[in-house]
């Protein structure tokens, strides 16, 4: 098989690293956050060599903060469950939703599958600084301030071209590499996989604040969305944190933020006007963190492995944050690859689509045709409905708790069904 090798253009070269005998590992893991350090821990486990390279220094600021509780029973897989437990991070039993005066909440112990019923909210900063400590607690190693220049493979062999904090370069070799670098999508750029979202293109603002709410109706052990009243395909998140404090944030076209004057702090407080319940709500609260903005979000890619390789959780498909599916997705992706890697690298001949990427999509398109219903109605239809059965609303339940791969929830079998049950609720 000819050798492939992919790397930047038109750097300026940086000095090399002069190492005598080039490092091998098992397996090296791009990207140290939770997709990475429970992959990295669970092949640690299976006494497999594992090097994690992060780009950043942790911790580092991250959004995605509210967790669903599938979450739990990866995380108590890879041994690091107690660690966040003992973090004293917000208790979240449940979602809320609210547009205009019709209100609606979820508790996850109302649902339709076994599984946890709770989880919590997380300032990613700190809760994914404890998932890699608790990895090289495991006897992962991980190389802060470590970005990746190349990729090159051969036949069971794949190296990386590495550089450091210093600006030095070097390489690395591996058996198998894992791609968790999330929206750093370092694989995905390197091996020209990238390819575009079929949804529409989005932008989202948001911080964090010092909230102050006091109302009293307010359920801190919730993440609560408000729809916009007059646009619905605009939505605004409450994430509450252990300390009064909260991730505040709206979703909005791309397209109509862009002929909206100001910075994002003003833009984000433009649209928080919009929706007079949430403006309200956040009336007392101090704007004491930097306000930041990611546009066109969404991504997918053409394949989500390869020669040596595999892509995990946002390396390889985002889809929106509107049922707080990212982290989930990214640790299921580890637990499905770090099992499939072990095999390979154990002598068994794996089937890579079979084994890791049908298994995962199941649970992407679930939470792919959640999203498109929000958007174009339909779920939201289904959520503020007072015509749907309580059989129904625990099955949706099980779908926003995290559990898109369990097969006996009909709107898992088969997405597509929230037409009819849409179609049910409005004729309600």
């Amino acid at each position: 098989m000819a050798a492939r090798t992919h790397g930047a253009q038109g750097r300026t070269r940086k000095p090399a690293l002069n190492r005598s005998k080039l490092q091998m590992f098992d397996v090296v893991i791009v990207g140290a956050g939770p997709s990475g350090a429970v992959a990295a821990a669970l092949l640690q486990r299976r006494s497999l060599s594992v090097l994690v390279l992060e780009k950043q220094q942790f911790p580092r600021f991250s959004i995605g903060e509210s967790l669903l509780p599938h979450c739990m029973d990866f995380l108590d897989q890879a041994d690091m469950l107690a660690a966040v437990q003992a973090a004293g991070f917000q208790f979240k039993n449940g979602a809320a939703f609210r547009l205009g005066e019709n209100s609606e909440s979820f508790d996850f112990s109302d649902k339709s599958c076994t599984g946890w019923n709770s989880t919590f909210q997380v300032e990613r900063a700190r809760f994914d600084q404890i998932l890699a400590d608790e990895a090289a607690a495991q006897g992962v190693e991980i190389r802060y301030r470590n970005s990746i220049t190349s990729f090159h493979s051969t036949a069971g062999k794949a190296r990386l071209g590495v550089e450091n904090a210093a600006g030095e370069i070097y390489q690395v070799g591996a058996r198998f590499v894992l791609d968790a670098s999330g929206f750093g999508r370092v694989l995905a750029r390197l091996l020209d996989l990238e390819q575009a979202s079929d949804f529409v293109p989005r932008t989202s603002i948001f911080t964090h604040v010092t909230d102050n709410i006091d109302a009293p109706w307010y359920d801190r052990n919730k993440i609560l969305v408000h729809v916009d009243p007059a646009q619905r395909d605009i939505w605004y998140w409450l994430i509450p944190f252990a300390g009064g404090r909260a991730s505040i944030g709206v979703i909005a076209p791309s397209a109509q933020l862009a002929d909206m004057p100001g910075d994002d702090l003003s833009r984000l407080r433009r649209l928080l006007a919009q929706t007079p319940a949430k403006s309200e709500l956040l009336a007392n609260a101090e704007y004491d963190s930097p306000v930041a903005s990611i546009e066109g979000y969404a991504c997918n890619v053409t394949r989500l492995y390869g020669d040596n390789y595999a892509l995990l959780g946002n390396a390889g498909e985002f889809l929106d944050p509107v049922f707080s599916s990212g982290v989930t997705i990214a640790l299921k992706s580890a637990s499905l690859a770090a099992e499939v890697v072990t095999r390979q690298l154990t002598g068994s001949q794996p089937d890579w689509e079979l084994e890791y990427a049908r298994p995962l999509k199941k649970g992407v398109e679930t939470f792919r045709e959640f999203v498109a219903a929000w958007y174009d109605g339909r779920l939201q239809d289904i959520i503020f409905s007072s015509g749907k059965s309580e059989d129904v609303r625990r099955m949706i339940c099980s779908v926003l708790a995290g559990y898109a791969w369990d097969e006996h929830n009909p709107y898992v079998q088969k997405p597509a069904r929230l037409n009819t049950l849409a179609e049910l609720c409005r004729a309600h």
